[in-house]
């Protein structure tokens, strides 16, 4: 993916939002209260809204472009899908760029620690992430092992060892709440993606085979607010995420019986009629020109 920026800023905070302005209310403010870096004119905060037309999206502009005062906001309604985080990317000005979902919350010194590895790391190639921290605000997750459960690819993990020592260490994949890289160095999500889902591990892999690593920065730690009690604004399918699964792996290998391909058409087999699991794969295979 080509990024076409004038990269004026040191740094981007990015967030993609579908009709969730309470999370993204409380997660600027956050920012804004709680990290002095975020309010500094070298920082910019950027909303990507999938959603603008509805009240959400209406609220969301209002409180970004009044209240906001190195906030931008961009309405994206091309398609509804998780690879919109393309356009945080796409439209950055800042030389590094958070994606962060809106609504989460980063622990103290978060932000000054993964600039403090970008100090130390110039023209990075790497995915960077930090411990996912629970409710509790003490158990963490570091990265995601790349195991099946749940209808999808990886399973919450930690590396206690490595986390006390302070010290970036690699990790094989971990979840997309919060990533940051090197804005000129973004890999892209596939345009072909549809609606949610699939795109943990593929993102990694595609930074592995373009000579970076993926990264856990363990003072790098944020909150995520999991509880939906009103329920998830936007369509889940699971036929989408297989699509992704599918659409993903092969960009990456353009090989339909590599060991990935395989292996995500023997979990979901189960998930859905193997007759339809058929039709998701060779659309995909077409889609991908093998």
């Amino acid at each position: 993916m080509r990024v076409k920026n004038n990269l004026d800023k040191l740094l981007t905070i990015g967030m993609s939002t579908y009709d969730d302005y309470d999370g993204l209310y409380f997660s600027i403010q956050a920012l804004q209260l709680y990290h002095p870096i975020a309010r500094s004119d070298n920082v910019e905060i950027l909303v990507v809204d999938n959603n603008p037309d509805s009240e959400h999206g209406k609220a969301n502009k209002n409180l970004v472009e009044q209240w906001i005062k190195n906030g931008r906001y961009i309405p994206y309604t091309a398609r509804k899908t998780t690879a919109c985080r393309n356009e945080i990317f796409r439209n950055a000005r800042g030389r590094y760029t958070i994606s962060m979902d809106s609504h989460v919350l980063f622990m103290n010194n978060a932000l000054e620690s993964l600039i403090q590895y970008y100090a130390v790391n110039p023209f990075c190639r790497n995915i960077v992430h930090g411990p996912l921290i629970y409710d509790d605000l003490k158990l963490a997750s570091t990265h995601f092992k790349p195991e099946w459960g749940g209808d999808m690819y990886g399973k919450w993990g930690t590396d206690k060892e490595k986390l006390a020592t302070n010290k970036p260490f690699e990790i094989p994949m971990q979840g997309l709440g919060v990533f940051s890289c090197e804005t000129v160095n973004w890999r892209g999500f596939n345009k072909h993606f549809k609606g949610f889902g699939g795109e943990e591990g593929y993102i990694h892999e595609k930074f592995r085979l373009t000579g970076g690593k993926a990264i856990c920065v363990p003072q790098f730690k944020w909150l995520h607010r999991f509880g939906r009690p009103a329920g998830v604004p936007y369509p889940l399918q699971l036929q989408d995420r297989i699509w992704n699964y599918f659409i993903g792996w092969l960009e990456l290998y353009q090989d339909e019986n590599h060991q990935m391909i395989k292996d995500i058409y023997n979990y979901f087999k189960t998930r859905i009629p193997v007759q339809d699991l058929d039709n998701i794969l060779n659309k995909a295979k077409q889609k991908m020109l093998i």
